[in-house]
């Protein structure tokens, strides 16, 4: 998992201090709960009540509060994003977001549907331009993989760092436009500046720092004037200021074959918006299934206790298919509220009391169905019991 030491905090912003102990005594902690559309609410039941338990052992307090975000928002009030989800999350020091999207509201113009329209503004909004994923495979989930074992000896243990609000998504001129001629062209625009690139590569530095000290930097280099301009940022940003670290480059498609032929080999990737949205999704599937991954979005922002006001939330999606049966793993849930502790509160015993009891759960051989792979499984509700018994 991701921790940083305390010196990096001094140019990096984002890192949380490396204090198991909560040096600034009882917190409490307030955060807005966005739980989303089908599983979303079944897996954000489930991790609450293991959130509020580490708190209380601990003493610290929680104030938290639920809103409409994606489809439910629309349901709502016609909106994604509800203008008082927006507000509660202003107020809040963290957000726990959970899954958005699904087949109710697919005819809805394009940047109306509820991913669209609910996470990429709360991204702008603030400003939450890096993403921290990480791709965890102990060695009892080793048969959730599909990479043969002797691939993988000692399980998968890298993070991936994907900027957030640049590149093909955020980028302009973005349209679609009928030309005189009658055909329609679609067009979006990918777009980095030297200053996004190096204050991404300042997340992937300190990442890299906490683990050890080698940095992967994902690119297309060989085609797109946008990753040529990225390589040599990131080559010289890395030379001037973390020379103790190893960076090599890989262009984006040999990464992607690399993943699934080594993926042991990997520990700190870096890359742009895409590139990271693709690659972070082929690493949660080598890593045994969506269910199982967390991820962090952080930027520039700080919440009241002067650390990163960040979005937690996990990297699967809504699972129409499965929803309302009791069936959806919520352990990624359950690790994004560890992230949240960790990052927005600085509170890493508590975060490893959490993601220990699940890779306890795990090891005790329960398992949803997902990652059970034919053998006994459990519900959303019993996974979570089985993890709140084993804090």
């Amino acid at each position: 998992m991701v921790s940083f030491k305390k010196e990096e905090t001094e140019k990096f912003r984002l890192a949380q201090p490396a204090n198991t102990d909560c040096a600034w005594g009882i917190m409490q902690l307030k955060i807005a709960v966005l739980p989303g559309d089908y599983i979303g609410p079944e897996v954000m039941a489930a991790s609450l009540p293991i959130l509020e338990a580490v708190l209380k052992r601990s003493g610290h307090t929680l104030e938290h509060s639920t809103h409409p975000v994606g489809g439910a928002g629309i349901d709502a009030s016609g909106k994604a994003l509800p203008d008082s989800t927006l507000s509660a999350c202003q107020q809040a020091d963290a957000i726990l977001f959970g899954s958005v999207g699904g087949p109710k509201w697919e005819k809805l113009p394009p940047a109306e549907q509820p991913e669209r329209a609910s996470l990429l503004p709360l991204r702008k909004h603030f400003k939450l331009f890096a993403n921290v994923r990480p791709g965890f495979l102990p060695k009892t989930l080793m048969d959730a993989s599909p990479i043969r074992p002797e691939r993988i000896p000692n399980g998968i243990d890298m993070v991936c760092i994907r900027e957030l609000t640049g590149g093909l998504y955020f980028g302009q001129p973005k349209r679609t436009t009928t030309l005189p001629d009658g055909d329609i062209e679609g067009v979006d625009t990918m777009v980095y500046r030297k200053s996004e690139i190096i204050r991404i590569t300042d997340v992937a530095i300190a990442t890299a720092r906490a683990r050890g000290k080698k940095l992967l930097s994902v690119d297309k280099a060989n085609v797109l004037e946008c990753s040529v301009l990225w390589r040599k940022v990131v080559s010289e940003h890395v030379a001037a200021t973390a020379p103790d670290l190893t960076l090599s480059h890989m262009y984006v498609d040999n990464a992607a074959m690399q993943l699934v032929l080594n993926p042991a080999k990997f520990d700190v990737l870096l890359t742009e918006n895409m590139f990271g949205d693709i690659l972070s999704d082929e690493m949660a599937v080598i890593c045994g299934s969506l269910g199982m991954l967390s991820s962090a979005s952080l930027g520039d922002v700080k919440n009241r206790h002067d650390l990163p006001f960040g979005l937690y939330e996990p990297a699967g999606g809504s699972a129409p298919d499965i929803a309302g049966q009791n069936k959806a793993n919520p352990c990624a849930q359950v690790l994004s509220a560890a992230l949240m502790l960790r990052h927005s509160f600085g509170l890493n015993a508590e975060a490893d009391a959490i993601e220990n009891a699940v890779k306890k759960t795990i090891a005790d051989n329960i398992r949803t169905g997902d990652i059970a792979f034919g053998g006994a499984s459990v519900g959303t509700k019993e996974m979570g019991e089985a993890i709140l018994k084993r804090l």
